[in-house]
C-alpha cells in the first residue's frame, strides 16, 4: 500500500527551528549568558517536539488507521506491534 501520509506542512515549523539552532550558534560565537542560550534551547526542544507529536498523530490517523481497516491480520498485527514499539522508545527518552 502506497504511504498517502505526507508532512510538508512540518517544514515552516522545521526551518523556524533551523533558524533558532543558527541563532544558538551566533549565541555562543557572541559569548552570551548562558541563560539566554538554555532558553533558547528549550525552545527549539518544544518545537521538535510539537513536530514528533503532529507526524507521530498523522502516522496514527493515516498509515495505522488504513492498516486496521485492511483484512490482513499480519499487517494489524506487525502496526500495532510497530506502535507499541515506538511508545516504549518514546519512554525511554524522556
Amino acid at each position: 500500500m502506497a504511504n498517502p501520509t505526507t508532512h510538508e506542512e512540518q517544514l515552516e515549523y522545521l526551518k523556524k527551528i533551523e533558524g533558532q539552532v543558527r541563532g544558538i550558534q551566533r549565541m555562543i560565537d557572541q559569548k552570551r549568558y548562558c541563560v539566554d542560550i538554555i532558553t533558547q534551547i528549550h525552545s527549539i526542544i518544544g518545537g521538535l517536539y510539537r513536530v514528533e507529536n503532529e507526524v507521530f498523530k498523522k502516522h496514527i490517523q493515516g498509515c495505522v488507521a488504513n492498516t486496521l481497516k485492511g483484512s490482513s491480520e499480519a499487517e494489524k498485527e506487525k502496526k500495532i506491534q510497530e506502535i507499541v514499539e515506538l511508545t516504549a522508545r518514546f519512554r525511554k527518552s524522556n
